[in-house]
């Protein structure tokens, strides 16, 4: 497939200021992409502009991604702005660490909301600028969406269920020249993984992060985010050396894809869904 070049292209980044965010985006500015920066905190995401260059290069806005008003507003603003978006990734994301019998049930609820409620709102937000120039949604997931670790269940649910978006979206969207993607990398150094490891009992159940939960490097997380980009990538998984751990789950979704759910019964759905009501299990 010919790469999707990213010069011009204007790409919307939430959770800009975390530190995946923060290095994405001096990675994509130095491929020449224009940068939307969506944060909670609008001090910093104004600063990190001004240090990528000037307004018609970068520019921050002040969003929450657990309102899709928020997201709907500064979408529409950045496509102003800039005259369009080509690509978003939905990277806003937090963690927690807690057994089952002990966890808060409000902190259960607040993650779901940013991690896999928040990727729903910035794909439903951005999806009628993204659609208009045939784009490209990523959406930065986890391996613990395939290694459900132990004092990790919201966070490794969250996870699976950003995975299990993107496969459902990507099938939605295809006729309309939409790529949808995720991310699914294994521990790499940031903030929160630094949180993590200070806890006891995330340097106790993830052995200090050696051995089979070792780091990798930032830099190598954001070549592949970077990579998955250009070349609008259904799956990407950092190390590759993962990437059988990852695929086997889906071993056979491509199969589904194509038997299941044919082109045009997937955009007869969409058009019947519009007339029917919300349906509970």
């Amino acid at each position: 497939m010919k790469q999707y070049e990213l010069k011009d292209r204007v790409v919307v980044i939430t959770g800009s200021t975390g530190g995946l965010g923060h290095a994405l985006a001096k990675a994509l500015h130095a491929k020449g992409a224009k940068l939307a920066l969506f944060d909670l905190n609008l001090d910093a995401a104004t600063k990190q502009a001004a240090e990528l260059g000037p307004l018609n290069l970068a520019r921050g806005w002040q969003v929450d991604v657990c309102s899709l008003e928020d997201l709907e507003s500064a979408f529409a603003a950045a496509a102003a702005h800039f005259g369009g978006v080509d690509v978003v990734v939905a990277n806003a994301g937090i963690g927690v660490l807690g057994p089952l019998a002990k966890l808060d049930p409000k902190l259960m609820e607040r993650h779901t909301d940013v991690n896999l409620n928040g990727v729903w709102r910035t794909f439903r937000a951005a999806l009628p600028h993204v659609r208009t120039r045939r784009g490209y949604m990523m959406a930065i997931s986890s391996m613990a969406a395939f290694v459900h670790n132990p004092l990790n269940g919201i966070y490794a649910a969250t996870k699976a269920g950003v995975w299990a978006l993107c496969d459902s979206v990507r099938v939605e969207l295809r006729h309309l020249g939409v790529g949808v993607g995720s991310v699914h990398p294994t521990f790499f150094n940031t903030p929160m993984v630094d949180a993590l490891l200070a806890d006891p009992a995330g340097h106790k159940i993830f052995n200090g992060n050696t051995g089979l939960w070792k780091c990798i490097e930032l830099e190598e997380v954001v070549a592949g985010v970077v990579k998955g980009i250009e070349r609008r990538s259904d799956m990407v998984v950092v190390p590759k050396h993962l990437t059988l751990i990852a695929r086997m789950p889906g071993v056979f979704r491509r199969i589904i894809d194509a038997i299941g759910y044919s082109r045009g019964r997937v955009e007869e759905s969409i058009r019947l869904s519009a007339s029917s009501s919300d349906r509970g299990a």
